[in-house]
C-alpha cells in the first residue's frame, strides 16, 4: 500500500511545528534546569532529556488559533502529554495550576477565547513560523 503524499502546505506545517516544538522544549529546559539538554515536565515536574519531552498544549485539540501559542504550549513528558492508555492526555488537572502559577487566570481565559477563533494558515505563513522559531532557538542557545 502506498503512503499518501503530503501536500506542500502540510510539509510546511510539519516543519513549522518541528521548529516551534524544538523552541518550546529548549526554552523550558533552560528555564527549569539552565541546561538546554534536559528539563522538567510542566505537569509532573520530573526531569527528562529534551528528546524525551514533547511540546504539550494547555488547550487540547491543537486548534490552529493556539497551535503556536508560546504561552499555551510547554515541555511535557510523554506520560503526561501522550494519549491514553499510554499517557494522561495532557494531564490537564496538573496543567491548570501550572498555568495559574506561571501566568494568570486572565491569560488562561485569553487562551480559551483564542481557541474558539478560526485561523487558516497559508503555506508561506508556516514557512515564516519555521524561520521565526529556528531564529528564536538559535538566540536561546547563543
Amino acid at each position: 500500500m502506498q503512503r499518501k503524499k503530503r501536500s506542500p502546505k502540510q510539509k510546511a506545517k510539519d516543519n513549522a511545528w518541528d521548529s516551534f516544538s524544538i523552541y518550546i522544549r529548549t526554552r523550558d529546559c533552560l528555564k527549569t534546569t539552565g541546561n538546554p539538554d534536559e528539563g522538567l515536565c510542566c505537569t509532573c515536574s520530573r526531569l527528562y532529556s529534551i528528546k524525551q519531552l514533547q511540546a504539550g498544549h494547555f488547550i487540547p485539540g491543537r486548534h490552529n488559533s493556539v497551535l503556536f501559542s508560546e504561552q499555551g504550549v510547554h515541555a511535557q513528558c510523554f506520560g503526561c502529554n501522550g494519549n491514553p492508555p499510554y499517557g494522561k492526555a495532557g494531564n490537564l488537572i496538573q496543567y491548570w495550576p501550572f498555568m495559574e502559577r506561571t501566568y494568570s487566570r486572565e491569560i488562561i481565559d485569553k487562551l480559551i477565547e483564542e481557541s474558539k477563533q478560526t485561523v487558516i494558515y497559508k503555506t508561506f505563513q508556516f514557512e515564516e513560523i519555521t524561520e521565526k522559531y529556528k531564529r528564536k532557538t538559535k538566540e536561546l542557545l547563543a
